[in-house]
């Protein structure tokens, strides 16, 4: 029970303020053979969505607060999340996986208003498709 929090929680921080890869934690555990592919495939996708979710609510509702030290992005990151934004519309959450400019563009999301149902379905998507290729590459080197 104590791998499936581990999971939970650096999937959860790594969608929002830490620079943390839950990636490593997931590979760790499916390679020791603590849990099933699926269990930490769904635990470490919810994880990651919600923290995305925690950066849509940031955009939506504070972004008055941005100019605080402790806001977790900064002007260039939102200004390229918003560039991309417009350029491939709400698709673009289908990369919200990404490193750097993925947590970004979930705030940016909220910022824009985006749906909060077609937000939670795309960045799903794309997270899922990440976790599901790590699983998948650390049991085929195992």
């Amino acid at each position: 029970m104590e791998s499936i929090i581990g999971v939970f929680l650096s999937a959860f921080l790594a969608a929002t303020i830490l620079p943390f890869s839950s990636e490593i934690v997931l590979s760790a555990l499916y390679g020791a053979g603590d849990s099933t592919a699926v269990l930490l495939l769904v635990v470490a996708t919810t994880g990651n969505v919600l923290g995305s979710l925690v950066n849509w609510a940031l955009g939506r509702y504070l972004l008055h607060w941005q100019d605080h030290k402790w806001f977790p992005f900064n002007v260039n990151q939102l200004c390229r999340a918003s560039v991309w934004f417009q350029r491939y519309g709400v698709w673009i959450l289908l990369l919200a996986w990404l490193p750097v400019v993925g947590d970004p563009l979930t705030f940016v999301a909220g910022l824009l208003r985006v749906n909060l149902w077609i937000f939670l379905i795309l960045v799903t998507i794309g997270k899922a498709g990440r976790y599901i290729a790590v699983l998948w590459l650390t049991g085929s080197m195992a």
